[in-house]
């Protein structure tokens, strides 16, 4: 028998002394399941293992421990030829599928945009793309086994297709045609990132949904709508907007100190002023400014500047809530308002240049100015009635 090595693998796949377990209990004339329950592995893994890896020299299929490990090892060894690089019949199948050209419904070759050559970069923006048939290797992999039922080499997973495009020695299929790719990315993007999840702050209490009944409903007041206005160099201002007065809160988010003097550091301090720590900052001292009967909710889009939100809301007594992904209409006043705050602070222009005294003096414009969902009375009129019910504990109205 051939030497084994007995290393302890990763969990991930059978040890030798789990192959052992396996000899003994196949001899004992267990069944698949039982033993996979007895080792805490799926069955599925179970039957693969006696399928593949059981000794067939005396022409009939016995499980043996040995023989298995040194199958398992045979079949692990690194480099292999990739199937695209033997099979040159598949190698044509995948590529004509990715590269293949666009025809009309009689056959004539459809030739598309004029592109440059490709130069190893992402697929350029606002730029042409070359046609092609485009078909992503997920959708050629599972094409294989209705166009080839009974031809077991004409097999091949989405994952060897992008390792053969992406991965330098896997060979078979030029790099360029990542080109075709729906991403058309020339670098492949890492597991780890792709799971990351860009809007974890949002859990499920604080979903648009569990906001309560009255705040949909703009009679009550202290419901309040929030976002930022972004300008260039990562400045931005905060706009809350009270929603039964339409009365406007702007905050100044100044940049941190440090900011430009040094290339900024991967996961390292937003200086930008509207980082999580800065945000929760300069919105808590605009809010606490109102009485905590008038701050009763926020609703805010699913920006990270307030993944922080649990310790405002714990400074403010104000809960806050966020509303549905790429559903701006949700805070309908807060977007009305940005519009109008654009007549101020255009798009492309440096925001961090304007002090709050600047700022403050903005909103003064905007809360007074009649409006004509208000009955043509102010913002800054309502929102004073509003003050003035509550201190003699009356009801407010937007009339």
């Amino acid at each position: 028998m051939p030497p084994i090595s007995l290393a302890e693998p990763t969990g991930r796949y059978l040890s030798f002394e789990e192959r052992e377990e396996i000899a003994i209990m196949r001899a004992k004339d267990k069944g698949v399941r039982e033993i996979a329950r007895a080792l805490g592995r799926d069955p599925g893994t179970i039957s693969r293992e006696l399928r593949r890896n059981a000794a067939t020299r005396g022409g009939v299929q016995e499980y043996r421990a040995t023989v298995a490990q040194w199958k398992a090892q045979q079949v692990a060894k690194r480099p292999k030829a990739a199937k695209l690089v033997v099979n040159d019949r598949l190698r044509e199948y995948v590529q004509e599928r990715l590269d293949g050209s666009v025809k009309r419904a009689d056959g004539t070759v459809v030739a598309g945009p004029v592109t440059a050559d490709w130069k190893g970069r992402n697929k350029p923006h606002r730029q042409d793309r070359r046609w092609a048939t485009a078909w992503s290797p997920e959708q050629i992999s599972h094409r294989l086994r209705i166009d080839f039922p009974d031809d077991e080499s004409m097999r091949i997973s989405h994952e060897a297709i992008y390792q053969s495009l992406f991965i330098e020695g896997r060979g078979a299929l030029r790099r360029d045609l990542v080109a075709c790719l729906r991403t058309g990315r020339a670098l492949r993007q890492p597991r780890a990132r792709s799971q990351n999840k860009p809007q974890g702050h949002v859990t499920a209490d604080v979903v648009l949904s569990e906001r309560p009944a009255e705040a949909a409903n703009r009679a009550v007041p202290g419901h309040w709508e929030g976002d930022l206005i972004i300008g260039t160099g990562r400045s931005a201002i905060g706009t809350v907007i009270e929603r039964s007065s339409r009365a406007t809160l702007l905050v100044h988010l100044p940049r941190l100190e440090g900011w430009g003097e040094s290339p900024p550091v991967k996961n390292g301090a937003s200086l930008g002023g509207y980082g999580a720590r800065a945000m929760n900052t300069a919105l808590t001292a605009s809010m606490t400014k109102i009485p905590i009967q008038l701050r009763k909710t926020l609703i805010w889009d699913r920006g990270k500047e307030l993944s922080a939100h649990a310790q405002f809301a714990l400074d403010t007594g104000t809960k806050v809530f966020f509303a549905d992904p790429h559903s701006p209409w949700q805070r309908p006043t807060n977007e009305n308002t940005n519009g109008l705050l654009r007549q101020y602070f255009p798009k492309g222009t440096d925001l961090s240049r304007w002090s709050a005294e600047d700022l403050e003096a903005i909103a003064l414009v905007l809360n007074n100015r009649p409006r004509k969902v208000l009955g043509w009375r102010t913002p800054a009129e309502v929102f004073d009635e509003q003050l003035q019910l509550l201190q003699t504990g009356g009801v407010a109205s937007t009339g």
